[in-house]
């Protein structure tokens, strides 16, 4: 593996449906709003196929904790509604990203396998001696990630107005655009 070259996987266990959590993860444009400690924009480009969204494309600026940003599109090349789906990336990650959602009872556990190359020219140059850094960057995020859809659950599940009020909201980006 190239020293620009990373592959994650995580895993999330959240109580939901596998058609909930589909539905929260295939609308990439609401990322910003429940997941804006790393979504800083996020734009549909193309929609893609109206009944699988297979073909869709999406741009993206994003962020983790270190003070850098990273611009990158997606297209959705596999749609297994409601257990996931695959992107390809490019732009600042070339590379492919899988999530898979399995159903176990109340609880769905979600796996993200994230298998890149970083071409943005900070990370591509300096990853041979940054790498732990950037793959903690990474992690951060999705630490991030899980906290967001949490919340973003719960307000979702929230019986009353009030509930829904009391749901604190989701994680702020570490700095300013």
């Amino acid at each position: 593996m190239a020293a620009n070259e990373y592959q994650f996987t995580t895993h999330w266990r959240v109580q939901s449906t596998c058609e909930e959590i589909s539905e929260i993860l295939g609308n990439a444009p609401d990322l910003v709003r429940w997941w804006p400690s790393v979504y800083l924009d996020v734009q549909e480009l193309e929609p893609g196929d109206p009944e699988t969204g297979m073909g869709k494309v999406i741009s993206l600026y994003t962020k983790g904790w270190l003070p850098y940003t990273l611009r990158w599109q997606f297209r959705v090349t596999e749609n297994r509604r409601p257990y996931g789906f695959s992107l390809e990336a490019w732009g600042d990650f070339v590379g492919r990203g899988v999530w898979t959602f399995a159903q176990d009872g109340e609880w769905v556990n979600i796996t993200y396998g994230w298998r890149i190359a970083a071409e943005k020219p900070l990370l591509r140059y300096l990853s041979f001696l940054m790498k732990p850094i950037f793959s903690a960057n990474h992690h951060w995020a999705m630490k991030k990630g899980v906290e967001s859809l949490k919340l973003e659950l719960q307000r979702r599940h929230a019986q009353t107005d009030e509930e829904r009020t009391a749901v604190p909201a989701p994680p702020g980006p570490t700095f300013a655009r």
